[in-house]
């Protein structure tokens, strides 16, 4: 059995503090625990506080913010991602991170049981980032839903 794994990074405009950046902190311990609810919910990684993984960084760039995710399957991460609360703030990204010029999500097959670590998703979205989609690394336009989910969002 295959599991769906998937990493997403950026860099925040601000901290807490930031008023720009008032609702997504407001909301991130929530998203998340939506997440922790859903059905084919597997794992995401987490910091010490065992809340969010803001206070990790991504290997080589410690300006860049991690969150990475296991899911059962490309449908069940479909449906939290875009047809939850949590599409509301994946619509305004461009309020909260820096508007980056290559690939910042990253998805691949794993075994289940397998976690992986933020070495193994840095060298998925390197290869991606060098080599475009396929088996080792691919985005969301490359699973056979993406245009199902595309129009859910966008409609």
């Amino acid at each position: 059995m295959q599991h769906l794994a998937q990493v997403n990074l950026g860099r925040v405009l601000g901290g807490p503090d930031d008023p720009r950046m008032a609702d997504f902190y407001a909301n991130l311990a929530r998203v998340n625990a939506l997440a922790d609810r859903m059905p084919g919910f597997v794992w995401r990684l987490k910091d010490d506080r065992g809340i969010s993984a803001l206070s990790l960084h991504w290997p080589g760039d410690p300006s860049m913010n991690v969150n990475m995710s296991v899911w059962e399957s490309a449908e069940a991460l479909g449906k939290f991602v875009f047809q939850t609360v949590h599409r509301n703030i994946y619509a305004r990204k461009h309020q909260f991170f820096e508007m980056p010029d290559k690939p910042t999500v990253v998805m691949w097959w794993i075994p289940a049981g397998h976690i992986p670590t933020l070495d193994e998703a840095k060298e998925r979205l390197d290869h991606y980032i060098a080599n475009g989609p396929g088996e080792t690394a691919f985005g969301w336009a490359d699973l056979p839903s993406a245009k199902l989910w595309q129009e859910k969002r966008c409609g």
